[in-house]
Formats: structure tokens, sequence, C-alpha cells
């Protein structure tokens, strides 16, 4: 007698465990994807993952698929994103996949495999299964937690000036920030400090720029009120 959990009336599926890096770089928001070699989707591009194995958990299985791409120390934030299980999202046949969410600071440039790059969000290539969808919810969460988290921690260097901030803001909410509208807003949610040193002065001279950082390097919920948002029209 077949076991419960993998009858002909209860079939058991191949559950693979995904991960959408996102990073900004250049003033764009990218993800980080690798160009499969073989069929399904020969030539596309994915997103980092693999199945999930007998004795792991869905957190140990996609720090495993990602050390193959990217040192983890990299990662300044990484959260379970959500679960797919479409029938067919998958050619071979049915799978399950729960996707990941992973964030690295600008100032990082993490050496990648050759089968591994960055796409701009907004231009990504051609890509397998539903990993270009998987892209576009994680981009939409983070862009929600921008909000009223302090989830930017995971996206700036560890110190940076206000205008430095801005345009990380601006490159991850695909949106324009006023400077001065964020530096308020940060500061009266109590997520930013000023560290008390200021930048090295640019060539156009002027006064040098204060610094700041974030006040805490893990996630907080700090405003359950959206106060960022796009321009009317948008």
């Amino acid at each position: 007698m077949g076991s419960v959990w993998s009858s002909p009336e209860r079939p058991a599926y191949p559950h693979q465990a995904l991960a959408v890096v996102l990073q900004v770089r250049a003033r764009r928001l990218h993800a980080m994807l690798w160009r499969r070699p073989n069929e399904p989707f020969a030539g596309a591009w994915a997103l980092p993952g693999g199945p999930l194995l007998g004795e792991e958990t869905l957190g140990a299985s996609v720090a495993r698929q990602l050390a193959s791409k990217v040192e983890l120390g990299h990662l300044a934030h990484l959260e379970q994103l959500e679960t797919r299980s479409d029938p067919g999202r998958d050619p071979r046949g049915r799978t399950v996949a729960t996707a990941y969410l992973g964030l690295i600071p600008s100032h990082l440039d993490p050496e990648l495999p050759e089968d591994t790059g960055w796409h701009p969000v907004e231009d990504l290539p051609a890509t397998a299964f539903d990993h270009g969808s998987l892209v576009g919810s994680a981009v939409g969460r983070l862009r929600a937690k921008l909000s009223y988290t302090n989830v930017g921690f995971a996206l700036a260097p560890p110190t940076f000036s206000i205008a430095e901030l801005r345009e990380i803001y601006v490159a991850a909410l695909g949106y324009d920030v006023a400077a001065t509208n964020l530096q308020r807003v940060l500061l009266r949610r109590g997520v930013l400090e000023p560290t008390g040193e200021t930048a090295p002065p640019g060539r156009a001279g002027g006064r040098p720029a204060a610094l700041y950082r974030f006040v805490q390097a893990g996630l907080e919920v700090t405003d359950p009120f959206a106060v960022f948002r796009p321009p009317c029209g948008r």
C-alpha cells in the first residue's frame, strides 16, 4: 500500500527554491540572472535556484543555491517572497517553486560566474519559466517595503550623503523623490542618524555634504502607512 503522501490520488511534486537578488547598480535597479545551458529554455536567463532536497528547509536550500553564484555575505537582506504552483509553469511536468527576495548594497561589486550577470529590471532579457514575473513580484515587494520599513539599509552603503541615498531610492522606486522630502521622512521615523562626518569635497567645491547611516541593519516596520508615492499621473 503506497504512502498517503505520494499516492495516485495525492502525488508528490518537485519543489524548487529560487532567489530574486536585486541591487542598485549605475543608478538602476538590477536583478541577478544566469543563462540556462540546457532545455527547456536553453539560452534563456533564469533565477538562481534548484530543487529542495529531502532534509533541507527552504531557507537552507535557497542559501545553498545562491552560494554557487554569489558570496552569501554580500546579501544584506533575504526574505521569502511567494510560492508559485501553476501546473503549467514547467513544460517538463508540474513543479512548485518558492522564491526569495535578496538585496545587495550598492557599494559592493560581487564577482559572479561567467554564466551569471546583472540585468536592469525594467529591461529584462527573455527569461525561463515564470522567472520574469517573479522579478516583477520582487520589485513590487521592495517598492512597497521602502514606504513603510527601513529596508533601504540593504541597498545603501554603510555611510552616504542624502543625495547619494536619494539616487538609490529613485532607482529602487522607479520614480523621482525629492532629497529634502526623503531626508525629512526618514529622520522623522528615526531610520537615519548623522555620523558627524562629511563627504570629501567634490570637484565643484562648495560645502561638504553631511554623511548619514541607517540606525538599524535589520528589517523594521517604521510606519504602517505608505509615504513615498509615484507622482500624479503614473
